[in-house]
Formats: structure tokens, sequence, C-alpha cells
């Protein structure tokens, strides 16, 4: 019973900050940079790939706070590669679509994953 309120606390608070999120900046960085990658403008100017953005970013967080140290070393280190996979997409939209929805399972999976106390 714990781990299913649990969950739906990690799921309200996710939705909760997506759907505060602004318009003009991505979670991860801002729109309105001069020197903006090729993803980064992409991210920008698709609402789609933007609340992706969002949403891992914030369940990114959520998930470093509830990680031992050890383990949210290793999922940083996991975002790095992962951000280089996602600047190879360029502005290919499909291509960070992808991206993204392979990243949020990813993350999903490690949150499953967390001891919790009964």
């Amino acid at each position: 019973m714990r781990s299913n309120s649990l969950a739906a606390a990690f799921l309200v608070t996710t939705l909760t900050l997506f759907a505060n999120a602004g318009t003009s900046q991505a979670a991860s960085f801002d729109c309105e940079a001069q020197n903006l990658k090729p993803d980064e403008k992409a991210i920008c100017d698709v609402r789609a790939l933007n609340d992706a953005d969002v949403k891992m970013v914030t369940t990114f967080d959520l998930l470093a706070g509830l990680l031992a140290m050890g383990a949210r070393g290793t999922m940083q280190d996991e975002q790095s590669a992962w951000l280089k996979k996602r600047q190879a997409c360029g502005a290919d939209v499909a291509c960070l679509t992808s991206s993204y929805q392979e990243r949020l399972k990813e993350l999903g999976e490690m949150y499953k994953q967390i001891n919790r106390p009964l």
C-alpha cells in the first residue's frame, strides 16, 4: 500500500511541476540564449519536445533526491551520455522524440527499482 501512495505522490509532483513550466524556457536550458545548439532550438520550437524536456528533467531531479549517492552518480553519468545522444539528433524532431521517450522509460525503470520500506 505504501509503495502505491509513494508512486502517486511522485506522479502528482511530476505532473504539477510539468503543468507549471513556462513556455519560453525548457526545463534544462534557457530558450532565449543566443548560442543554442540545433537540438535545443528544436526543443524550444516544438511544444511536444519542450514538454518532454520538462518532464525528463523534473523526473531526473526527483529521482536524484530519492537515490543513494552511488546510484545518483551512475544516473548522472547516464544522463550525460544521453545528452550527447540527444545532441547527435540535431534538429531531427523524430530522433529527439524517440530519444526523450527512451530516456523517460529508463528513468521510470530506475524509479521502480528504488528500495522502499514496507
